[in-house]
């Protein structure tokens, strides 16, 4: 990553973001149910809590403002008690209100929960979601041309409940075309905003095929590797230069012109009262592109966001200390040989196919990132073993590494591609290789079955080996030569 996770973050308070969308009040009521109801066969809930959270385009806000952004949320709601618990939800994280106009005669989009002993029993939604007025329209307008200049990034919150009319989406246009921001957009119908200059858009699964055709899917392990086929064609459907799409427990494919598919990967989480996790990936994702993050840093940055919401009850936020602590490297780094294989044979248990690879991985460039995504998609665990710092001096000379091992692990660490890091001493990982017994073991095509030494242990231990294809122009070697090449140019124009 061009820069760490932390730097990142940090510059997200420096960022101003307009979020355009359908405002929702996410209502829950908790209690327990104990007994029938007489008039139907139907449980009573004891209600004994209730919580309010903003939904919808308020969500998105108000995770951008918790991340650390100033925040203008450009939205409508009615002129009723729901109107009211919204403005309140959104104040006290953060957000003004002054830019959502409450309508008279409208009603204010809420969905309601109603849980039991934390099990959700149903959810009734109410609220208009026609097409605003004329007035409205050219009030939203008005107020869109005066804070688009302002932001960093715009996020249009599309949910399909009349909002975002044919006049906004022409004033984005625009205002696009004549000044281009970041530019986001989550919606129901992105054909909706063909024209209209997107850096990004944020389909899930379901939005994404209804686009290319279900018909048009291969067989595939899961429905990123289904997907990333495609990736060409949902672009230029789109009109976007990126889009990312979730795919809830599998994690997100993120796809970009002219570009590699890059895939994060979630963690298992069984929380059946998660909600909102989408309107938070949205959030980050566009924040950390406006911080100037690269694509691939900015989904893991998004993933991360919404793994942390999704372990949480309901609608929720993610902050940015929350954010940066994910990303250590924690749990993934293991000690040595022994404590790999015991870690290994668990997940084995767990009929998880094991994939090895191993390198010094001095500087973190786009061919890392490409070669380590292409191992992961061969199995189901990512084990990476990573030379000592002494070790690389040995295999590359002085001068390297030119970044300590403390520093690789945690880079390292932040890809969800990889599962676990072990670092070696050895000029071979075989050691490592003779403990963990990986099923497949994976080399960049620099290399051929007979150079590899580890190759016929490998298969002795009744592994495969696989050489991928590198990127091209990218290694770390050249990296360096180019950088030692241009600091006489720097230092002499710096005269």
């Amino acid at each position: 990553m061009n820069l760490g996770v932390r730097e990142l973050v940090a510059r997200f308070v420096d960022l101003r973001v307009l979020v355009i969308g359908d405002a929702i009040l996410d209502s829950y009521l908790d209690g327990t149910a104990a007994r029938l109801c007489r008039e139907a066969p139907v449980p009573i809930v004891d209600v004994a809590a209730r919580r309010d959270a903003p939904g919808g385009a308020a969500n998105t806000a108000a995770n951008a403002r918790a991340l650390g952004a100033s925040v203008t949320l450009l939205s409508v709601t009615g002129d009723d008690g729901e109107a009211a618990l919204l403005r309140d939800t959104l104040e006290a994280l953060g957000v003004a209100t002054a830019t959502v106009r409450p309508v008279p005669g409208r009603r204010t989009l809420a969905k309601t929960r109603v849980l039991a002993s934390g099990h959700m029993m149903l959810r009734f939604d109410h609220g208009d979601g026609a097409k605003v007025d004329g007035g409205t329209e050219r009030r939203l307008v008005s107020v869109l041309e005066d804070e688009f200049p302002r932001a960093d990034a715009v996020i249009v919150s599309d949910y399909g409940y009349g909002l975002v009319t044919p006049g906004v989406v022409e004033a984005l246009t625009r205002l696009q075309a004549a000044s281009p921001r970041i530019l986001l957009v989550d919606a129901r119908d992105l054909l909706r905003y063909r024209g209209l200059a997107i850096t990004a858009v944020k389909p899930n699964f379901e939005e994404a095929i209804g686009l290319i055709g279900p018909r048009a899917l291969a067989p595939a392990r899961d429905r990123g590797e289904a997907l990333a086929p495609h990736a060409g064609r949902l672009l230029d459907m789109i009109g976007s230069q990126i889009a990312a799409v979730t795919l809830d427990t599998d994690g997100a494919l993120v796809v970009e012109r002219a570009r590699a598919a890059y895939r994060t990967y979630a963690k298992p989480a069984r929380n059946a009262r998660a909600a909102g996790a989408g309107d938070t990936f949205a959030a980050a994702f566009a924040l950390a592109l406006a911080a100037g993050a690269h694509t691939p840093a900015a989904a893991e940055i998004a993933s991360s966001a919404a793994a942390i919401v999704v372990a949480q009850d309901g609608t929720s936020v993610c902050r940015p200390g929350e954010l940066v602590e994910h990303f250590g490297p924690g749990q993934k780094c293991l000690a040595g040989p022994d404590e790999a294989a015991a870690r290994i044979a668990y997940h084995r248990q767990q009929g998880r196919r094991v994939v090895f690879t191993n390198g010094c991985f001095d500087i973190i460039h786009r061919g890392h990132i490409t070669y380590l995504n292409r191992a992961k998609a061969l199995g189901d665990l990512l084990v990476v073993g990573l030379n000592s710092d002494e070790s690389v001096r040995r295999l590359k000379g002085e001068g390297r590494p030119i970044n300590s091992l403390e520093d690789r692990i945690q880079v390292l660490g932040a890809l969800s591609c990889i599962d676990h890091i072990v670092p070696f001493d050895g000029d071979t990982p075989a050691a490592l290789i003779a403990a963990i017994r990986p099923d497949v073991f994976v080399k960049g095509g620099d290399y051929t079955r007979e150079t590899l030494p580890e190759a016929p242990l490998v298969e002795s231990l009744g592994g495969s080996v696989h050489l991928l294809p590198l990127v091209d122009d990218r290694s770390t070697t050249g990296i360096i030569e180019r950088v030692r090449s241009s600091a006489p140019r720097m230092l002499q124009a710096g005269r």
